[in-house]
């Protein structure tokens, strides 16, 4: 495979849909099995309820800004902008 422009746009845009679904199963995972997961978590950690829903809030919030800076954002500047290469350097 060949590192071109076209090549890393698909690589960035299956990387943006791959984390956002990990981002939606995260947010479904807490909101609809909350206590769940909340136990399964103090197997391991003595944390406050109200602590563990804090930590989980800041750090989607830290998840969805790392995607849309580094896979959102290069992709969406991938597609929007046109790559056109210069034919004539020079022959003007």
């Amino acid at each position: 495979m060949n590192l071109t422009k076209e090549n890393v746009r698909k690589f960035l845009g299956w990387c943006s849909v791959i984390n956002i679904g990990l981002l939606i199963y995260w947010i479904l995972a807490l909101t609809l099995g909350n206590e769940l997961v909340f136990q399964i978590h103090t197997w391991w950690f003595d944390i406050p309820h109200d602590r563990f829903d804090e930590i989980h809030y800041t750090m989607m919030g830290y998840f969805k800004l790392a995607v849309i800076l580094f896979n959102v954002t290069p992709y969406l500047a991938l597609r929007f902008v046109k790559f056109a290469t210069p034919t004539s350097i020079g022959n003007e």
